[in-house]
């Protein structure tokens, strides 16, 4: 099912024949190198595609989405709207993860304003957030490079983990084995 369209992209949800090349990019270390469970094997792909088939299981507006090229059909990525409760707050995530081939043609750009606009106008969703591992210096910059382009009517934040283990409300309901993180955070604002 198709969620969100873009000049170039087509967001929708993930199916079994994306396998190959979302595992393709959760294998590789240098692209999973911020996230908290690093590289997948082809059995937690496929357990992930079955679990977003439809969306998030307990809000189905919500999931990660395959990031189809428009023109060609090719994979560069997933990005999508995650489901978090953090410090007793729920909050909704902004995630996006492109093949490393394609970083730098404006890919997480063009699909996150898409995402943040379907988020304000069509789930009426007034914050969002993105995750930024400790270190990834390139994640902390970008949100605010097109965040003040935005038209819509929504609070975009960043929650900067400060250390990858340790106490913390962090959970996504209804998964298993989610690693909990601790967070500092830090509010977006438009750079002066």
């Amino acid at each position: 099912m198709v969620i969100l369209e873009t000049d170039r992209l087509i967001l929708c949800h993930l199916q079994p024949e994306h396998i190959e090349p979302l595992f393709t990019l959760y294998r590789d270390p240098e692209i999973r190198r911020y996230f908290p469970d690093g590289t997948l094997t082809r059995d937690e792909t496929r357990r992930e595609i079955e679990w977003f088939a439809n969306g998030h299981p307990e809000y189905p507006t919500l999931g990660l989405w395959a990031t189809l090229e428009r023109q060609t059909g090719a994979f560069p990525g997933r990005c999508g709207l995650l489901p978090w409760t953090i410090d007793g707050r729920h909050e909704v995530e902004l995630a996006y993860l492109i093949d490393k081939a394609r970083w730098r043609q404006g890919f997480a750009t063009e699909a996150a304003s898409a995402i943040v606009q379907y988020a304000a106008e069509r789930l009426g969703l007034r914050r969002l957030i993105c995750l930024i591992a400790p270190g990834n210096d390139a994640s902390v910059r970008w949100p605010s490079r097109w965040e003040c382009s935005l038209n819509v009517n929504i609070q975009m934040s960043w929650v900067q983990a400060t250390s990858m283990a340790g106490p913390s409300e962090l959970t996504d309901p209804g998964r298993d084995g989610l690693q909990t993180w601790q967070f500092a955070r830090a509010s977006g604002k438009c750079p002066a």
